[in-house]
C-alpha cells in the first residue's frame, strides 16, 4: 500500500524562477523567502518521496477561458508509471468527482517553480509526478468545501494503490495577491497567517468559506488557496507542522511554504 508522507505547501511566484536562473537567492529583496526552503528541502531529504502529486491552477497554458475544467488530472505518457493518473482518475470517478482525463498535458510557473524550490539544481528529479490542476480562473470556482473533500477522496486513492510507493503531496499558489483592478497590489497578512495557523488542525474552518469569501479576503488571485485545502485535505488525519515560512511581498504576492508531516512520519525536531 501506498504511504502519504506529508505536505509541503509553497507559492508558485513565476517571478521566483527568474530568480533562480539570475541567481538571486541571496540577494536582499529575496534571501528571506528562499531561506525558508532549506527546512524544507531537508524534510524532503528525511522522509524521501518516490511520487509528488502537485495540486496546482493553470495559468493559460494548458487550459483557456473556452474550455476550463474544475479538475483536472494528468495521465501523459512522459509520466513513466501510467497508472499514477489513470488509477487516481479512476478512483475520484467512482467518488462522483468529474475529472477531466488529461493524456496530454502542458505545465506553466504554477507547477515548474515548486519543482525547482523543493528540488533545486536537479534535471532528472528523483521523484515521479502527478499534476492535478484546479480552477481558480473562472467562475463558478469549486468551493473551499470541495476542494477539501476533494483532497480526501485524493487521499483513499493513493492509499488504495499497492505499490509501496512513498507520496508527497504538494499544495501550490497564493497566498493573498490582486494583480488588477482597484485593489491590485492587494495583500492581506493576517488573514494569510489565519489560514496557516487554521489549515494545520482546523481545515474545516477554512472550508467553510465561499470563494467570494477567499476573494474578499485573500484577493482574485489568493483564491489559490483552494489549491492548498485540496493539498491540507490529501493528507490523512491528524498532520504536525515542521515548518512555516512567511514574507511579503514577493513581486506583488505573499509568498509562503509550510510543511505538513503525518504522524507516523514525524523524525526530529520541528524545523523552524
Amino acid at each position: 500500500m501506498a504511504t502519504i508522507v506529508g505536505a509541503v505547501a509553497t507559492s508558485h511566484i513565476p517571478a521566483i524562477g527568474r530568480a533562480i536562473e539570475r541567481k538571486l537567492q541571496g540577494e536582499p529583496y529575496w534571501k528571506p523567502f528562499f531561506d525558508g526552503y532549506g527546512p524544507v528541502r531537508d524534510w524532503i531529504r528525511e522522509v524521501q518521496p518516490d511520487v509528488a502529486v502537485v495540486i496546482y491552477n493553470d495559468h493559460g497554458l494548458n487550459f483557456f477561458l473556452d474550455k476550463m475544467p474544475t479538475f483536472a488530472v494528468g495521465a501523459a505518457p512522459q509520466y513513466h508509471n501510467a497508472d499514477e493518473g489513470w488509477g487516481l482518475i479512476e478512483s475520484l470517478i467512482a467518488e462522483e468527482f468529474d475529472i477531466t482525463m488529461c493524456q496530454e498535458m502542458l505545465v506553466d510557473h504554477g507547477f515548474t517553480v515548486p519543482m525547482s524550490l523543493l528540488w533545486p539544481g536537479s534535471e532528472a528529479r528523483p521523484v515521479r509526478t502527478v499534476p492535478i490542476c484546479i480552477n481558480t480562473v473562472q467562475f463558478p470556482y469549486p468551493s473551499p468545501a470541495r476542494c477539501l473533500k476533494l483532497g480526501r477522496a485524493i487521499a483513499r486513492a493513493v492509499e488504495s494503490f499497492e505499490d509501496d510507493s512513498r507520496v508527497l503531496i504538494a499544495g501550490t499558489g497564493g497566498l493573498s495577491h490582486q494583480l488588477e483592478g482597484t485593489r491590485a497590489g492587494f495583500i492581506n497578512p493576517d488573514f494569510d497567517r489565519l489560514c496557516m495557523s487554521k489549515i494545520v488542525g482546523e481545515p474545516e474552518t477554512l472550508a467553510a468559506y465561499s470563494t467570494r469569501d477567499l476573494i474578499r479576503f485573500c484577493g482574485s488571485q489568493g483564491v489559490e488557496f483552494l489549491n492548498w485545502l485540496v493539498m491540507r485535505g490529501a493528507v490523512p488525519g491528524a498532520v504536525v507542522e515542521k515548518h512555516r515560512n512567511y514574507h511579503v511581498p514577493i513581486s506583488n504576492t505573499a509568498g509562503a511554504t509550510m510543511v505538513l508531516a503525518t504522524l507516523n512520519e514525524r523524525v526530529g525536531p520541528t524545523l523552524n
